[in-house]
């Protein structure tokens, strides 16, 4: 790996956290090579080397050195390639709240969504309830502004961009509607869809739902 050079991104294409990394290259014109990791068969020797702690994809090598987990990873690119187009603010203030409400996506939403479709009863319920305000929370955070970088796509909207993929299977095992409960995430997640850089990262919402499927038969699950 040491003599390598350039970027290369070993992804899942369905992975929400990978997805983020590529909107982030995307938005700055940083070229790389994707390397996709079928972590439905197992990981390989290059991501279990490559990050030997969590094991987890995405890992970006730079010049053969690998950054893992995907916000440190932007973050990274920031500060890696100050020249290209940045996505967190100037302000110091701004730069805290941008990587504030990032960390917020990163620790609620997968996790409240995988609860969605992977439990029933009470707990589903109260996993419905969570998703709920997590949802109204973010739409307030966003207020009345095209994107959590004010006019300006950025840092929250690529770490939170993947998810709109996710909403149609949210809305099904949750039984709720995006556009009643945060119509102002359900209109920057269409705006968000628009950008090159999101709709060439993302896969459609349909194949998002039929991939939980399979975890659904992979896990057990009914």
């Amino acid at each position: 790996m040491a003599g390598e050079k350039g970027l290369v991104l070993l992804d899942f294409w369905v992975s929400p956290f990978g997805q983020r990394v590529r909107i982030a290259l995307a938005e700055k014109g940083l070229p790389y090579e994707y390397v996709e990791e079928d972590l439905m068969a197992g990981k390989s020797d290059r991501l279990l080397r490559s990050n030997p702690v969590h094991k987890k994809i995405p890992v970006l090598l730079h010049d053969g050195r690998p950054v893992n987990e995907s916000l440190i990873i932007l973050q990274y690119l920031e500060d890696a390639f100050p020249d290209a187009p940045a996505l967190l603010p100037s302000d110091p203030y701004a730069r805290a709240q941008a990587r504030f409400w990032a960390d917020y996506v990163d620790k609620k939403v997968y996790d409240c969504g995988s609860r969605l479709w992977k439990l029933k009863g009470e707990p589903q319920a109260q996993a419905r309830a969570e998703m709920l305000e997590i949802l109204k929370t973010l739409d307030g955070a966003l207020g009345d502004k095209p994107f959590f970088g004010g006019d300006k796509f950025g840092f929250v909207d690529a770490a939170f961009a993947p998810f709109t993929a996710w909403f149609h299977s949210y809305e099904r095992y949750g039984e709720f509607s995006l556009a009643e409960v945060a119509p102002k995430i359900a209109a920057w997640a269409k705006r968000c869809g628009e950008r090159e850089s999101v709709a060439k990262s993302l896969y459609s919402p349909d194949k998002v739902y039929d991939f939980i499927g399979l975890l659904k038969k992979k896990y057990g699950i009914e």
